[in-house]
């Protein structure tokens, strides 16, 4: 299996990344003939002289794979298949240089990816300093930075720097939803590729193919999803989730009044906490006792943290505790995310569009919202649901937020 096979209905992108991974290839073999490593990196970033280049920046809407795209093009960079020199392309998929690239065990491959809110400047230049080393045993020296939408201001000129400057043969991968997301000055000096929202149907077929889901439920999962692989696949797989789905959908039907929408928001929202609170039992737990473990502290429920590490279980707490703020973030804002799709299939109903519905299972509850209000009311409803994710980005209290969106959507 290539490293591009995951790569879900992006077959100009993986092309293009193929391209850039022969000519990467080319220009390490030609270094280690002995053209000297600075001379691969100077060609890899000369305009036009090669389809490689130091610094990548993927974009796309949420689910369409730009990580899953970066992380594949890092197992390329990296393949040390002997068909290469049989004029095969990297990427196979099954050499070390591919396998430990993709399972996060590669020296020379760094993914950052953050469950916070923001990416600041000390993680930053930790980066960078890491950016200026060799490979240590890789072909390239590969950072992945999954979400480089959330780099504070600061961190951003500090990552500035590092991209005008690349270090030889290290590659930057950036990833964020759109253009707007990542700085100007960043942004001018990466390769832009511009992924899709992959096809329902090819998200089905590798939710079966991959992950091997009943070819209905994945479908389903596809088609309420709107081609979201990381969101279909946790659909498919988890009953809570597909149990939240279902009370967001039920809540158009629940506005009828002022109580009704107080006490909607009110369930949105602790639907949302609760969903924190889950991650947090997995996680918080568990990293808990391996720090107290590494700090020397015994395993007894009266064990005390050695003198001076109160500070370091604290910061572990403090970062436990953004994290649940960024969960319940999440939660609400793919909660949302839902009930837009709820209002655009009513509106598809209204106009008589041929569209393919993506809550199919609900069709019940969407014609008689369709059937109860007009067009320009839904489409009122649907500007009510973003201006409740934008108040959201905003840091605007969730459960007031939530009010408005549900009082909105009563008013029609």
């Amino acid at each position: 299996m290539a490293v591009w096979d995951d790569l879900v209905g992006q077959d100009r992108v993986a092309a293009q990344l193929a391209a850039a991974a022969r000519d990467a290839d080319a220009l390490v073999t030609a270094a280690a003939a002995g053209s000297g490593g600075s001379a691969a990196a100077d060609a890899a970033s000369a305009p036009g002289a090669s389809k490689m280049t130091h610094a990548w920046l993927f974009t796309g809407p949420p689910g369409s794979g730009r990580a899953t795209a970066a992380r594949a093009f890092a197992a390329a960079l990296q393949c040390v298949s002997p068909d290469r020199a049989l004029g095969g392309a990297p990427g196979c998929g099954f050499c070390d240089g591919c396998h430990t690239s993709l399972t996060g065990a590669h020296a020379d491959v760094e993914v950052v990816r953050t469950d916070l809110l923001t990416i600041g400047v000390k993680e930053t230049r930790e980066l960078v300093r890491r950016a200026q080393l060799s490979p240590a045993g890789g072909r390239w020296q590969v950072i992945v930075l999954e979400d480089a939408d959330r780099l504070t201001e600061g961190a951003g000129n500090v990552l500035l720097k590092a991209v005008e400057e690349p270090a030889p043969r290290t590659v930057w991968l950036l990833c964020a939803p759109s253009l707007e997301d990542v700085l100007p000055t960043i942004r001018s000096r990466c390769r832009l590729l511009t992924l899709r929202t992959p096809p329902v149907d090819a998200v089905a077929d590798v939710l079966v193919r991959r992950d091997g889901i009943d070819p209905a439920v994945a479908a389903a999962a596809a088609r309420a999803t709107q081609g979201h692989i990381g969101r279909a696949r946790r659909l498919a797989t988890d009953e809570r989730a597909r149990e939240r789905r279902a009370a967001v959908l039920r809540l158009p039907l629940r506005v009828d009044d002022v109580g009704g929408c107080l006490k909607a928001a009110q369930e949105l929202i602790d639907a949302a906490a609760e969903d924190a609170k889950q991650v947090a039992e997995e996680v918080d737990a568990k990293e808990t006792e391996e720090l107290r473990a590494a700090l020397g502290a015994g395993s007894g429920p009266g064990s005390r943290l050695p003198r001076g590490t109160a500070g370091v279980m604290k910061d572990l707490q403090d970062r436990q505790k953004r994290r649940a703020t960024r969960t319940q973030r999440d939660s609400l804002d793919l909660a949302l995310t839902d009930l837009m799709g709820f209002y655009r299939d009513v509106l598809a109903l209204q106009l008589g569009s041929r569209t393919a519905l993506a809550n199919t299972e609900v069709r019940e509850a969407l014609e008689r919202v369709a059937a109860g209000s007009r067009p320009e009311n839904t489409l009122r409803r649907i500007e009510a649901v973003g201006a409740c994710r934008t108040a959201l980005d905003r840091n605007v209290a969730p459960l007031l937020a939530v009010e408005a969106l549900t009082m909105a959507l009563r008013a029609g």
